[in-house]
């Protein structure tokens, strides 16, 4: 029960790990307007699901309610809106018409994810030792 719930907690840590590295990516990237194949860099999103895992024992646990649980990552995927633009005919990624494709990075929006990531995976640390906490008492109350 106790190692269940301590694997529920770490796959939300590894999970919102993975999301702030992904936005720390887009944000280091946000003025690049040449990445692979001469496109500016796209920005990326992380897709989250419930974990699930289809043994015997999990089917058994999800029949006395308490399933798996859990959080992992479906895939990282590129954000399709459209770039910015800047009118700028000195540059050299500019078009016939003066203008540079930016990235579709939005610091803002990028801030307001990591925030929120972080905010996450500190719930899910406090979790986590909630129930760390919880199993070194039940062990100390058998000495």
């Amino acid at each position: 029960m106790f190692l269940n719930a301590l694997n529920i907690a770490g796959s939300g840590l590894t999970a919102q790990r993975l999301r702030m590295d992904v936005i720390s990516q887009n944000l280091a990237n946000q003025d690049t307007t040449a990445a692979a194949g001469g496109t500016p860099y796209q920005r990326k999103t992380v897709v989250f699901s419930e974990r699930t895992q289809q043994t015997f024992d999990n089917y058994l646990a999800g029949a006395s309610g308490q399933g798996p649980g859990g959080v992992q990552v479906d895939a990282i995927q590129s954000d399709t809106s459209d770039f910015k633009l800047s009118y700028d005919p000195t540059n050299p990624n500019a078009g016939a018409d003066g203008y540079v494709r930016l990235p579709n990075v939005d610091t803002v929006t990028e801030m307001t994810d990591l925030m929120e990531s972080s905010r996450s995976y500190s719930a899910d640390v406090t979790a986590f030792n909630a129930l760390k906490g919880m199993t070194t008492t039940s062990l100390d109350i058998g000495k």
